[in-house]
Order: structure tokens, then C-alpha cells, then sequence
């Protein structure tokens, strides 16, 4: 299993990390997650509601634009979490794409390429055609069982709407078996108050997938990410979710959200009418806190941004540089900055 061996030498942010290692050596994985912003392939697909990303669509979309898209993205992964690691992420969840082909262009473009990243993908009923994603570079992961869960929405009309699946999947991480789920809650459009009660639903359908998993092994090591349309104090989060930023506060069962100080700082993944908001999260069940394990345990929480990703001008100066503002092609990467999680692994000398 092909690591990235610390020396603390090579950069300063992992001097920190390995003073605090009584060993002088660790492994590092990178966990992240990245909202890839309507990553559509630019063929119609008459069963879902995707006219826009066509040719003949209000975006007039093309190949132009969808290889530009490529890039963009193959440019941002392959950055995320690489000054820790020459690797970069070694598990991605990702959502807002439409399908595998869009996937297979992205990992093969030849700035990710040599990493060789796989997927796992299901198609959801979501009326605008869009799934959610794990990738993964084999080398650090290999998957066991995975499975797409239906969210039931709740309808006061008799209407019945669908949203993105959540997938889970099970498998190893260098020798630690863990289980994560990868998110998109529905979104706020329609006002917050209408859709709130959706976003609980996904949430429960989620702490169900975990309660699950918990009574079959209470120190199972669970990782929950997405893009979950709520901030990380958001009662779908705190309280359906059943999460905490204080470790001493964690009962069994619940969920470390090291993200809460960070939104806290007025911080955040993505912005609306100069408000930040933090819906890219990373959530962790107790045993990730534990460093005396053999495994993996949790390091720190970041957001990956650079100076090419953020607008530099005009009324959205600060924010994530987009791809489209309504149907202008503006060439950007994604209204969405990606979040990311170092944990490491004791190394025995």
C-alpha cells in the first residue's frame, strides 16, 4: 500500500504534524469533498430535465465549454490537500454530475491520470439528472459493498418529488475498515422555511444509514460528507444529524463536526449576497479522535482554495469563481470551494 511517509523536513505545515508524533513518522490520507457545480456532458438525455446543458439549450452549451469544465476541475482536485501529500485526496465525494461519463473524462484527463482514480456511482431520480460519487485512488482505498439510499421527501400537496440518492460505501483505507456516506440535501431554493423540512428527511434517512452501522459495530469508523445545504449549526445538522465540535460532549453514536468553529469565524465553502455559508462539511464518528489506535485518526479540517479559484472582481469579488451566473458563461470552477480532512497513521520506525 503506497503511502506518503512524513519527514519534516520537506514542508513547515507537516513539521507540526509530526512533532506531536512520538514516532517521527506518520501516514497521511487526504478525505475530501467538492460540489462540482452542473457537471453536465453536453449530450440531451430525454429522461431527465438537462435541455439546458445542450447545444440548443439557454446556455448554449458545447464541447468547448464541457472540456474547459474538465480542466478546471482536474485542476482544482488535483491541488486539494497536495502540499500535504503528493497524492492528493485519496477519497473524493462529489456531487451535482450527471452521470459516469462525465466521471470517466474527469479521472482520465492527464492531470489526474497517473493517479488512477476509480469510482462508485448510482443514478438517482433527481428530476435535474444529477448523482453523487465517491472516487478513490486504489492505492490507499479498496471498496467492499456499496449501496445507493433513497430519500423519501415529505409533500403536503400529494406531489411527489425526488432528490439525490445518498450513497454509502464500505471498504478499506490502508488497512482500516471504514464506512462513509457522501450527501447532496436538498437545496433552499423556494425559501428556507419550505424546504427545511427536506433537509431534515435527508438528514434522518442518513442517521438511519449510521444507527445502522452502529449497532452492528458501536466503533465503527464512519465518515458522513456533502454538500448538505445547511451550516454546521443548522438543527438538521446538531440535532438530526446528532453532531458536536467538542469531543467531550460526543456520546456514542454521534458525530464530530470540526467545522462549527470554522463557519464560526465567518468563514465558509461558498457565498450568497456577501454571506458566507458552510454546506461542504466532513463529520466523524468518535474513533477518529482516538491516537493511540493503530489506525488512522483525525488531524485537522480545511477549505482548499486558491488565488485562481476566487473572483477578483465585480459583485461577486471573494467568492469561489463560478462556472455560470444564471446562463453567462463566466469560466470559472465552481460556485463551491472544496472542504477537505488530513488524518494520519503511526508509522513504526
Amino acid at each position: 500500500m503506497k503511502s506518503f511517509l512524513l519527514i519534516g523536513l520537506l514542508l513547515l505545515p507537516l513539521q507540526s504534524l509530526l512533532a506531536q508524533n512520538k514516532t517521527g513518522l506518520s501516514k497521511i490520507a487526504v478525505l475530501a469533498f467538492y460540489n462540482l457545480e452542473n457537471f453536465y456532458d453536453t449530450k440531451d438525455n430525454s429522461l431527465v430535465d438537462d435541455n439546458e446543458f445542450t447545444g440548443t439549450g439557454a446556455k448554449h452549451y458545447n464541447d468547448g465549454i464541457y472540456q474547459n469544465k474538465v480542466l478546471h476541475l482536474a485542476t482544482v482536485i488535483k491541488g486539494i490537500g497536495e502540499k500535504y501529500t503528493k497524492d492528493g485526496a485519496a477519497l473524493l465525494g462529489v456531487v451535482e454530475i450527471e452521470n459516469d461519463t462525465v466521471l470517466q473524462d474527469l479521472v482520465n484527463h492527464p492531470l489526474l491520470s497517473k493517479r488512477n482514480y476509480q469510482f462508485v456511482h448510482y443514478n438517482s431520480k433527481d428530476k435535474r439528472g444529477i448523482d453523487v460519487a465517491l472516487l478513490y485512488n486504489p492505492t490507499y482505498f479498496k471498496p467492499i459493498h456499496s449501496t445507493s439510499i433513497h430519500v423519501t421527501l415529505p409533500s403536503t400537496s400529494g406531489i411527489k418529488y425526488e432528490t439525490r440518492d445518498i450513497l454509502m460505501v464500505q471498504g478499506m483505507l490502508d488497512g482500516d475498515s471504514i464506512y462513509l456516506f457522501v450527501n447532496h440535501w436538498p437545496s433552499k431554493r423556494g425559501g428556507e422555511d419550505k424546504t427545511t423540512a427536506s433537509r431534515k428527511a435527508a438528514a434522518a434517512t442518513c442517521r438511519k444509514g449510521i444507527d445502522s452501522i452502529n449497532r452492528m459495530n458501536p466503533m465503527a469508523k464512519i465518515v458522513v460528507m456533502g454538500d448538505f445545504n445547511d451550516n454546521p449549526d443548522s438543527y438538521s445538522i446538531s440535532k438530526v444529524l446528532q453532531s458536536s465540535d467538542n469531543p467531550q460532549q460526543l456520546e456514542p453514536g454521534k458525530l464530530y463536526n470540526p467545522w462549527l468553529p470554522i463557519y464560526k469565524q465567518g468563514r465558509g465553502t461558498l457565498a450568497n449576497q456577501d454571506i458566507w455559508s458552510l454546506f461542504d462539511q466532513i463529520l466523524l464518528s468518535p474513533v477518529w479522535l482516538n491516537k493511540t489506535n493503530s489506525g488512522y485518526y483525525f488531524k485537522f479540517a480545511q477549505i482548499h482554495k486558491t488565488s485562481a479559484m476566487i473572483e477578483n472582481t465585480g459583485r461577486y469579488r471573494g467568492y469561489p469563481m463560478r462556472t455560470w451566473d444564471g446562463n453567462n458563461y463566466r469560466g470559472g470552477f465552481s460556485d463551491h470551494f472544496p472542504s477537505y480532512i488530513v488524518v494520519l497513521k503511526p508509522v513504526n520506525p
